[in-house]
């Protein structure tokens, strides 16, 4: 029996869903009773799919310094910078994201098409060949007519105020460092996560080695959770399939 190419991977799509639940499901009622583990603590540049950034690079300055001076140029303090400035270090990001938008929008269209194409006979006849039956008013035409309506709005609100500490990975060669910070609150069975990652400049770090997230660049901050209230706001692995391949 012949079963067409998309329906072979809808099955195929099924069927792995179907495998990932069960492992899914094993996983929970293996955790019955169990508190959400916390992940290890590792390096970030270890972790699968880290990238070293690249970014754009002004044309390298000499460094000058000043011949028999007890002090540093770029340096906060007399004796030694304490603020990060090196892969290793480690600095505190103040979080401070507050969002609000109010969008509305309203679209219509219609649209009204007529086609008659004014033929009445066929090469001069007035009767179809072979079934000999009388020709209509016209040989073609064609009415049709189409109207939407959309309406949408969005409302939304979201502010989050933090401190998160981050590890600097990378030094870029215009001195700029590239950081990333993670950090895992559990709380009876659901742990949340706040993740802030991006790159920051040296003279943006206060004295007290604080950033705040507004003076990061390629900023990618995530705040979520997981757990056993996360797991039930999700919908079903099956119901996820079928919002994916049905087309309706």
């Amino acid at each position: 029996m012949f079963i067409p190419l998309a329906m072979r991977r809808a099955m195929l799509a099924t069927l792995a869903a179907s495998l990932l639940s069960g492992c899914a499901a094993f996983d929970r009622i293996k955790n019955i009773g169990e508190q959400p583990p916390l992940s290890a603590v590792d390096n970030p540049t270890a972790r699968p799919g880290y990238k070293p950034v690249q970014m754009p690079m002004p044309a390298a300055v000499p460094a000058s310094y000043n011949p028999n001076s007890l002090w540093r140029n770029g340096s906060r303090a007399f004796f030694k910078d304490q603020r990060a400035h090196q892969i290793g270090d480690i600095l505190t990001v103040k979080v401070n994201f507050t969002d609000r938008a109010n969008i509305a929008n309203e679209t219509q269209r219609s649209r009204a098409n007529n086609e008659d194409s004014g033929v009445d006979n066929f090469f001069g006849k007035q009767k179809l060949p072979i079934v000999n039956s009388a020709l209509p008013t016209r040989l073609f035409t064609a009415d049709s007519t189409s109207s939407s309506e959309g309406k949408g709005s969005v409302a939304r609100q979201e502010a989050l105020q933090t401190n998160v500490a981050g590890v600097v990975t990378q030094v870029l060669p215009n001195g700029n460092l590239v950081i990333e910070g993670r950090q895992e609150i559990r709380v009876n069975f659901e742990i949340r996560e706040l993740i802030v990652a991006g790159v920051v400049r040296p003279e943006d770090i206060e004295s007290d080695n604080t950033i705040d997230s507004s003076k990061i660049a390629q900023a990618r901050i995530a705040y979520g959770g997981r757990g056993q209230i996360t797991d039930v706001q999700q919908p079903r692995y099956g119901q996820q399939v079928l919002d994916v391949i049905l087309p309706f």
